[in-house]
């Protein structure tokens, strides 16, 4: 599953999700409609739960069972998930000016645990792919407590912050599906085997179709303050990257683990965020900060893993020159590969 996630999520995934973001923009009608009662915005709770389903059979037992063997590397990855970007986000909320619900919108993203994706850039990148999927569950199973809680901290101010309900509809939204999704995975793998053929790219275009209904939602809105959220989200996403590298480094991780750091900071679950300010915020102008994120974050963590991956080449080649061994032929790699 997560070779074919990957293959999705290179370039041809990027121009669907810039399609969708650019049809919900200037042809909201697409998906700002009411049929008897229903609307598109209804819909946005049931994607996430196949986004969150689809996470769960990519996930075993044994990703859990990591964190006896790695409690450190994990519990620094989860507590830099948790810290660095709720606070990168009101930094830049403040420095930006951002109006009241879009600045909660931002402090959301921030707020919610890494997203599947993290992990498959992770595997690109060459940095600890059990490392990375075990710090995305385990930020996932604490979310429906800390993201409620950390909302009402940084953005209370902003916005009021039903914290109980936030953290109904996070059990009920996110912790359900994942947790079938690892059932399943584990007691009908033949049925996951052909289920898995078709899950990425229904979880893809379930994040394509969310961007779209956000944008569809508070279009006037985005376009008031698009410039200053672009650049406040932008620059949430490269301190992310940056900070979560340095934190990790600074308590003495490797590099291929601070790498792993760097993007479970640096990627958010966007589809939860949406949902919450849909769903449980009842405000789509506060989904504004994951529809800019989310998409601006896969460009980035793309081109950061494909820099990173081609360092972790010219290391190893570099090592077996130094033991004497034959080294492959380089191909044009960057005489620079320092850390960020």
């Amino acid at each position: 599953m997560k070779q074919k996630l990957f293959r999705l999520i290179q370039i041809p995934f990027t121009l669907w999700v810039l399609l969708f973001a650019v049809s919900g923009y200037y042809f909201p009608w697409l998906y700002d409609w009411n049929h008897g009662g229903w609307e598109p915005r209804q819909a946005i709770v049931p994607l996430v739960q196949v986004i969150m389903f689809g996470m769960g059979v990519s996930l075993s037992f044994a990703d859990f069972r990591r964190v006896l063997k790695m409690p450190r590397a994990v519990l620094i990855g989860v507590i830099c998930q948790f810290s660095i970007m709720p606070f990168l986000a009101w930094i830049f909320v403040v420095l930006f000016q951002l109006p009241t619900e879009v600045a909660a919108g931002l402090i959301l993203i921030g707020s919610c645990p890494g997203g599947v994706t993290s992990n498959v850039i992770a595997y690109i990148a060459r940095a600890n792919v059990p490392l990375s999927v075990t710090m995305t569950a385990c930020s996932t199973m604490l979310s429906p407590f800390l993201t409620p809680l950390l909302m009402e901290f940084w953005a209370g101010q902003y916005v009021p912050i039903p914290v109980l309900p936030m953290m109904r509809s996070i059990l009920f939204m996110v912790l359900v599906p994942v947790l079938l999704g690892l059932f399943v995975n584990q007691t009908a793998p033949r049925f996951m085997n052909r289920l898995g053929k078709i899950l990425p790219g229904i979880a893809m275009f379930s994040i394509c179709l969310i961007i779209a209904i956000t944008i569809a939602l508070a279009r006037q809105e985005l376009a008031a303050v698009g410039l200053a959220l672009f650049a406040a989200a932008l620059c949430q996403n490269a301190a992310g990257y940056t900070l979560g590298y340095w934190a990790a480094w600074c308590l003495k991780l490797s590099h291929k683990d601070c790498r792993t750091v760097a993007f479970e900071v640096g990627i958010q679950n966007g589809g939860m965020a949406t949902g919450l300010a849909v769903n449980v915020l009842k405000n789509p102008v506060i989904a504004l900060g994951s529809a800019v994120f989310g998409p601006w974050s896969a460009v980035t963590s793309s081109l950061l893993a494909s820099y990173w991956k081609r360092c972790h080449q010219s290391e190893l080649d570099l090592d077996l020159q130094q033991n004497g061994l034959e080294t492959p032929v380089l191909n044009n790699l960057s005489e620079d590969c320092s850390v960020p």
